[in-house]
């Protein structure tokens, strides 16, 4: 969908009641849960659905938009890993946030307040936490009772439908004996919630202002140049592909990355002395420039490794390094032996680790360390890389982890920053309010990392994942020199946190577990 400007005038607001007989499903319940959602009414959505949690959101915060009873919410909790049991596990839907809020009366004489979990659900389908479900679930006191204010129901749930026409849709699980007519007073509740959200989701589009840009390290020519050619060389790893995952979108998007650490390592160490030539010839794949130059002095270091694509590529390539993950994949047998001598079965405890010099044979001096959808090792990686004197690392974030616990932005504040030009350059995207919980992670890891001395560089990569935000780091900056010891601020800053989640004692290693992972 096409991103509006500012005089574009608003689209009419059109509802229409849900046919019982629609062309689109009804939320289900999992398996064994005997409730039953209704559709009541739904209009063209008008946005695309990266908006659905910044117009919803709006909702949430500011109750009292909606009602003259509502004197405002104040936020009791925000988690996304906590869930109350009382919430509803929707077939084909995950949760990934639940905000509990206290709505409080402006009459409290009249009305009494109460509290409601608003829950956001993504499809069970990919990687991508983006919301497009929220419900809301009011938590009923002894006697059962609601307030006036709110409608007559168990749940009521906001759905992003991204149809060829997409919508969003209001659903209900009414209480026994309430009317769902359309002179009902919950279908004139629900018009007035879905008219709110249309408006909202459209205010926040005409103020959306794409603010990704890609190739801000390497150049879109250069590395398309370079793409081609190995995607050429390793597009049979597609017939050969030995795991249950896709393997178009897997093998695409490792040469992707192993493209961009090809030409970020040429670009960042230094001149090897070489009379061969430095351009790609597509029409010549046999000639094979990068064999000659510049790469990390210590080798690479794929934590997580997953499928071993990624190391694969880059060791046939002539590239030195390593991958390690907790469990040994279908596809590692099948490789050369080459690569097969390069993966390892490792559970990594950070906690366990020495330092420079002590306690891991791939975690050497001048290493670089690869952390592409690394779970719970995102956050080690640029601690590890400034206590193992690393050349550098790039991190392709997914899952929201803190260095012991999934991380939760009410409990794991930034590390300082210089000010909010810091924010501004992360090329985060979206509409520049950083509101999503995805948003608030990659601020607190951009932070770490310059809290463990790297200057941080960001990139959206060229590859087919909703994932692709990269953060690199290959530089040192420090804000002030070492003390009377000789060791740099940063350094004292990650032995800190080392230090600090050691005391805490609660870090776990992943123990082998389940399908492969999907990277």
């Amino acid at each position: 969908m096409s991103h509006h400007n500012a005089t574009t005038s608003r689209p009419k607001f059109s509802p229409e009641p849900c046919e019982s007989d629609g062309a689109v499903e009804g939320l289900k319940d999992v398996a064994g849960v005997d409730r039953l959602w209704k559709p009541i009414l739904q209009c063209h959505a008008d946005f695309p659905p990266e908006i659905f949690e910044i117009a919803v959101s709006q909702l949430l915060h500011h109750p009292e938009y909606n009602s003259t009873l509502i004197l405002r919410a104040e936020i009791l909790s925000d988690s996304n890993t906590d869930f109350p049991v009382d919430v509803p596990s929707l077939a084909g839907c995950r949760p990934v946030r639940n905000i509990t809020r206290r709505l409080l009366p402006r009459r409290p004489g009249r009305d009494i307040g109460m509290d409601q979990h608003c829950t956001l659900y993504t499809l069970d389908v990919g990687d991508d936490d983006r919301p497009v479900v929220l419900v809301l679930t009011p938590v009923l006191d002894s006697d059962g009772c609601l307030p006036y204010y709110h409608p007559a129901v168990h749940h009521l749930a906001f759905r992003y439908i991204p149809d060829e026409v997409p919508l969003i849709r209001i659903e209900v699980d009414p209480l026994p004996s309430t009317p769902t007519s359309l002179d009902s007073r919950l279908y004139r509740t629900c018009l007035a919630l879905l008219g709110a959200v249309h408006r909202y989701g459209w205010g926040s589009l005409t103020n959306y202002k794409k603010r990704v840009h890609h190739d801000c390290i390497i150049g879109r020519e250069e590395y398309q140049d370079l793409y081609l050619v190995m995607r050429e060389r390793h597009k049979h790893l597609i017939n050969e592909w030995q795991e249950v995952t896709d393997p178009l979108k897997h093998v695409f998007e490792d040469i992707g990355i192993a493209t961009f650490l090809i030409l970020l390592w040429k670009l960042s160490y230094g001149p090897r002395q070489t009379e061969t030539p430095d351009n790609v010839d597509g029409n010549h794949l046999d000639v094979m420039p990068w064999r000659h130059w510049p790469r990390p002095p210590g080798g690479f270091l794929d934590l997580g490794c997953g499928n071993g694509l990624l190391t694969h590529i880059l060791t046939a390539e002539g590239y030195d390094g390593h991958g390690i993950d907790v469990r040994a994949r279908t596809s590692w047998s099948h490789y050369p032996e080459a690569t097969r001598i390069r993966l390892h079965v490792e559970s990594l405890d950070p906690t366990l680790l020495k330092g420079e010099g002590q306690g891991h044979p791939f975690l050497r001096q001048g290493v670089f360390m690869i952390a592409n959808h690394a779970d719970e090792l995102t956050p080690w990686t640029p601690v590890l890389a400034t206590l193992f004197s690393a050349s550098g690392y790039l991190s392709i974030p997914c899952c929201a982890w803190a260095f012991d616990e999934k991380y939760e932005r009410s409990r794991v504040p930034d590390y300082p920053v210089p000010g909010d030009s810091f924010v501004d350059g992360l090329n985060l995207g979206g509409d520049g309010s950083n509101a999503s919980s995805y948003s608030r992670y990659r601020i607190w890891l951009a932070s770490l990392s310059l809290h463990c001395g790297w200057k941080v560089e960001c990139e959206n990569l060229r590859i087919p994942s909703t994932r692709n935000w990269a953060i690199v780091g290959r530089s040192r900056v420090e804000m002030e020199s070492g003390d009377e010891t000789g060791q740099s601020p940063s350094r004292k800053n990650a032995e800190a946190i080392m230090l600090k989640v050691q005391e805490r004692g609660v870090f776990k290693t992943r123990t082998p577990e389940g399908k492969a992972k999907d990277h």
